[in-house]
């Protein structure tokens, strides 16, 4: 059996979830602690590889002993979490755990992950939200936000969407399918809600700097599908930084 866990991070101090060597991560500061509770180094499997200084309000992962299948304990699944947390660093909490069948995997069971981009639209930045929003130092209007929310839709369905990935990322294919989109404010927030079966490097991140043009009155709307069907990096918007991402919630 694995255990399965869930997990809440902030990324700000973190060099993404994989272990890097000289740099730390996410993966690295779980298996250190899983070493320490259990006695025995561990391999920890994500549901996702987050990039540097991106942040998980739910992010999945399975344990098990280092190469094994599976994993012996006889502490309970309820008090793992607090249990872990004791060895891990106060931006890093474990808050569920479960066992699992040796033929789940965290990742390629995954039916889709959503994910949720935070710009904070005001004149004045709030320190207490440095690092967990993007702070645009401009107010958008409510149709402003509308002409995002229409916008996020043309994303909606299989495409390719090389023209949203960072150029030169090795990957075999630029074809995905986006389930649902959604753009809502909340007070100065302004968020991009997607979800997706799979995410290229920084198309999130594009996407919402794409649509901040659009709320800017750059971009119109319709011209989104137009902007996916070229391919073409160059016209869509630009990358919006690291710290409004969040992965938000995993389906299996």
């Amino acid at each position: 059996m694995k255990i399965f866990i869930k997990i809440k991070y902030l990324g700000k101090a973190y060099s993404g979830y994989q272990v890097q060597k000289n740099a730390p991560t996410v993966q690295g500061a779980l298996c250190a602690a899983a070493e320490k509770l259990f006695g025995f180094p561990c391999d920890i499997t994500g549901c996702s590889r987050t990039d540097s200084g991106v942040h998980a309000n739910m992010f999945c992962a399975t344990v098990v002993r280092h190469g094994e299948r599976g994993i012996e304990t006889a502490l309970p699944m309820d008090r793992l979490p607090r249990a872990i947390n004791a060895f891990l660093p106060l931006d890093i909490a474990v808050y569920e755990a479960e066992w699992v069948s040796e033929d789940f995997h965290a990742r390629h069971d995954v039916k889709y992950k959503e994910y949720i981009y935070k710009i904070r639209c005001s004149h004045e930045r709030d320190p207490f939200l440095s690092d967990r929003c993007w702070h645009y130092p401009r107010i958008l209007g409510d149709d402003a936000v509308e002409k995002m929310k229409t916008a996020a839709r043309y994303f909606e369905g299989t495409h390719d969407f090389s023209a949203y990935m960072a150029q030169g990322s090795p990957v075999e294919s630029t074809v995905r399918t986006i389930f649902y989109t959604d753009v809502i404010r909340e007070g100065e927030n302004v968020i991009f809600k997607v979800a997706g079966d799979g995410f290229l490097y920084n198309m999130v991140r594009i996407m919402t700097g794409t649509l901040l043009y659009v709320g800017l009155g750059r971009i119109k709307p319709e011209d989104i599908l137009k902007i996916t069907e070229s391919r073409d990096r160059t016209r869509a918007g630009m990358t919006a930084p690291p710290e409004g991402l969040y992965l938000n919630y995993v389906k299996y």
